[in-house]
């Protein structure tokens, strides 16, 4: 038996992309990143950031070009590969491709809609805010 499936949490880089296939069904591009910090030998703060190009499908599409835009934090499960190509100079290029069956708003204020786009799955409860508001005292 083998299994590939990935999830990923990070932010776009651009607006989602929507387009339709011959027979109309929506397909949506869009770029995510994911970023880790540690400490080098020197003691020095070093980020590296990893990209995922993903793609959706369907009603998953339509809500991820509708609510989703350049910045926004987002939660995906899907099927990772890798693609290579060679490009205009002859170099050998790569990219790590998510073809998504779930994909969750994170930040829930930009989708309008208390909709999630699920793949199918079971959807993640997102209980009411609780804790102190704006005029209450925080302890800190």
């Amino acid at each position: 038996m083998s299994f590939n499936k990935i999830i990923v949490v990070g932010h776009l880089g651009k607006d989602p992309e929507l387009r339709y296939t011959p027979q109309a069904v929506p397909v949506c591009n869009f770029s995510v990143a994911t970023s880790e910090r540690k400490r080098d030998n020197a003691g020095e703060v070093q980020e590296k950031t990893t990209w995922f190009r993903v793609t959706t499908w369907r009603k998953q599409a339509e809500l991820a070009n509708q609510y989703l835009k350049k910045g926004s934090l987002v939660y995906i499960e899907g099927r990772l590969s890798l693609e290579e190509w060679t490009d205009r100079d002859g170099a050998t290029r790569s990219s790590l491709k998510v073809d998504a069956t779930d994909l969750r708003f994170i930040e829930r204020r930009q989708a309008e809609a208390a909709e999630d786009i699920g793949g199918g799955s079971e959807p993640i409860s997102h209980p009411p805010a609780q804790g102190p508001g704006p005029e209450e005292d925080v302890p800190f």
